[in-house]
């Protein structure tokens, strides 16, 4: 393909996800699936501007003055410095390109740039400025910066199955670049873009599962004991529950429930490969309680904006409202099944206090008996060791802070 014909591929990728819910990785397999003719070097060069526009899109549109996908494509190749004719070559309307230029477009493209507003210095959609300066003040663009970068990937060893060190040098043996994280005793890194990991023998035989380093952290926040009751109650596909099988040493009994059975339905296959055989996939029964329940809540997605920049610009002010009431929803069920003496955490892949320490607040207002447990402590009991930065009262990861995807979690005891 000619770079034109790719720009234009790029176009037509972002028209298609504005009309769509998908995650974009998987919108633009779908794109090429249908594209054979797209070789793999055109493939990845189009998948790379699709991502550059998202992770830049404030500034795209913003240079352009319009969120048009053209107007975006346009806008960053002016980012990366090409220049007026650079951008005439590539939108000529020949072959497979984009149309002509048009007037209006020149003019954009002739402008000087003024000082651009600090929600395109940032990358954040304005309506979440209050929000994100609650959340970081002074150190807002500093933060929002590392949230452009693209994040490694991050395996979880399952204990069960191998140790941290074999799988390093299984993983080096076979030509990765692989290295273990500096929080969990259980995390591998890579770097970012790392592909082929599910096909290995090591995957295949239930040593890892990918899982983010925060999300371990959260989990280990848990303290989680062999012969414990868990109920994992937002389980998802089941990435925490196996985690908490890990350090049950398989003893005991996790119910992992989800209001999505579709989700579910992938925990079975990923349990067995994993050998662990105390997970079951249910609702819990009325009445019904447990030592630990952890609530991993809907929610904005903004601390993993490095692995899926699309969903930043998807959130709107509604949207965030209704997922509010959602984690106060689910913050008053899982409570519910919390036996006196237990532990409820409440987690998300957020960094937006409204989903966090505000839910918290709302919800301890109406369960007084919910008594917060100091996270810095249960680390240092848990773990042994120093706890990971933005750890005290509450978990709070960030990129910049922990060099991990954004997280909150708050740990409370049952004291009724």
């Amino acid at each position: 393909m000619t770079p034109a014909a790719r720009v234009q591929a790029a176009i037509e990728i972002l028209e298609g996800l504005s009309a769509s819910r998908l995650p974009a990785d998987r919108y633009i397999r779908e794109f090429f699936r249908a594209r054979r003719y797209a070789g793999s070097k055109d493939r990845a060069a189009i998948g790379g501007r699709v991502y550059d526009v998202f992770r830049h899109r404030a500034f795209c549109a913003w240079r352009m003055g319009s969120q048009a996908p053209r107007a975006l494509a346009i806008g960053a190749l002016l980012r990366e410095g090409a220049s007026a004719d650079d951008v005439a070559t590539l939108f000529s309307g020949g072959g497979y390109g984009p149309a002509a230029l048009t007037d209006d477009e020149r003019a954009r493209i002739a402008l000087v740039p003024q000082e651009a507003p600090l929600c395109v210095k940032g990358e954040y959609p304005q309506f979440l400025e209050p929000e994100l300066t609650r959340a970081f003040g002074d150190r807002l663009l500093d933060e929002m910066a590392a949230m452009q970068a693209r994040a490694p990937v991050d395996l979880r060893v399952n204990t069960l199955k191998a140790m941290r060190d074999d799988v390093l040098k299984a993983l080096g043996s076979d030509g990765k670049e692989a290295f273990a994280t500096r929080f969990s005793p259980f995390a591998i890194r890579l770097p970012a873009g790392t592909t082929g990991l599910e096909k290995t023998k090591l995957f295949e035989s239930g040593a890892f599962e990918f899982q983010d380093e925060a999300a371990q952290i959260a989990v280990l926040l848990c303290s989680a004991k062999p012969g414990m009751r868990v109920l994992d109650l937002a389980a998802g596909a089941g990435g925490k529950s196996l985690a908490l099988a890990a350090l049950m040493r398989d003893q005991g009994e996790i119910v992992a429930s989800d209001i999505d059975p579709n989700r579910l339905r992938q925990l079975a296959p990923r349990a067995e490969r994993a050998g662990t055989s105390i997970i079951a996939t249910r609702d819990p029964r009325p009445g019904e309680t447990f030592d630990l329940v952890i609530a991993d809540a809907p929610c904005s997605g903004s601390g993993t904006w490095r692995r899926q920049p699309e969903n930043k610009w998807r959130l709107t002010p509604e949207g965030l409202a209704q997922l509010n009431r959602i984690q106060d929803e689910l913050l008053a069920r899982a409570a519910a099944y919390v036996k006196p003496g237990g532990r409820l955490v409440y987690a998300t892949c957020s960094v937006l206090p409204c989903e966090n320490k505000d839910r918290i607040e709302l919800f301890r207002a109406s369960h007084p008996d919910f008594a917060i447990r100091n996270a810095s402590q249960i680390w240092r009991e848990s773990v042994g060791s120093e706890p990971p930065p933005g750890t005290a009262t509450f978990f709070k990861a960030t990129p910049r802070s922990t060099d991990t995807d954004g997280f909150f979690a708050a740990v409370m005891q049952n004291a009724g």
